[in-house]
């Protein structure tokens, strides 16, 4: 039954995602042009990520620097940050699996458009193209993924973190997480840079698609 439900599901999603798309088609908005928003949609929420992940390292800082008396009210901002940073994670996982929805629909169609053509010239620069487009939107794709897996060393160093704080407020708590900092930190820069190298492949792929 749960394998069914699944399959259910999964079959309304793509056919919502489907009409979405054919629905755009006929106001004229094409597949191409979603997809450059999509990655800028990719782009906006990578930006905001790295703005609550420094915060959630500021507050972790905080906590280890705190006096015993703040430290409930450190563990309450820290808990806090974690949960924003949670939510820009699954922001972030949202808009990349939008990307590969779209960019999907577009090549399939690219690719079955190509046996319309009689004009032989046409369909060769045709078919170049869309070699070039997916060998850049592999690129894209690849360098979203990557810095979607650093998300989780972050996410998993943050969580337990805070909840180690939660069920040992004291001394001997700040302490254990000043030995931890350094790794946490190392995790933040690792994915913050992950996300500029993503941004920076998206922007020149936006550019190609526009020529």
């Amino acid at each position: 039954m749960r394998i069914l439900f699944a399959i259910t599901l999964l079959t309304l999603i793509s056919g919502c995602e489907t009409a979405y798309l054919n629905t755009m088609e006929k106001f004229g908005v094409h597949k191409r042009e979603i997809l450059a928003d999509r990655i800028g949609d990719v782009q906006r929420a990578q930006e905001d990520g790295q703005e609550e992940f420094r915060n959630a390292l500021e507050q972790f800082r905080s906590v280890i620097n705190v006096d015993g008396g703040e430290l409930e009210d450190q563990y309450d901002k820290l808990q806090a940050a974690y949960n924003d940073s949670e939510e820009a994670a699954e922001h972030i996982r949202d808009r990349i699996n939008k990307v590969e929805s779209v960019a999907e629909a577009l090549f399939d169609e690219w690719e079955e458009e190509l046996d319309q053509y009689t004009n032989q010239r046409f369909r060769a620069d045709s078919e170049h193209k869309l070699r070039d487009t997916k060998r850049g939107y592999q690129q894209v794709i690849r360098a979203m993924r990557t810095s979607e897996k650093s998300l989780n060393p972050v996410l998993d160093a943050l969580r337990d973190n805070t909840l180690y704080l939660k069920h040992n407020l004291n001394a001997s708590a700040i302490g254990a997480l000043k030995g931890e900092y350094r790794s946490v930190n190392s995790n933040v820069e690792a994915l913050i840079k992950s996300m500029e190298k993503s941004i920076a492949e998206s922007n020149a792929f936006i550019k190609s698609l526009e020529k």
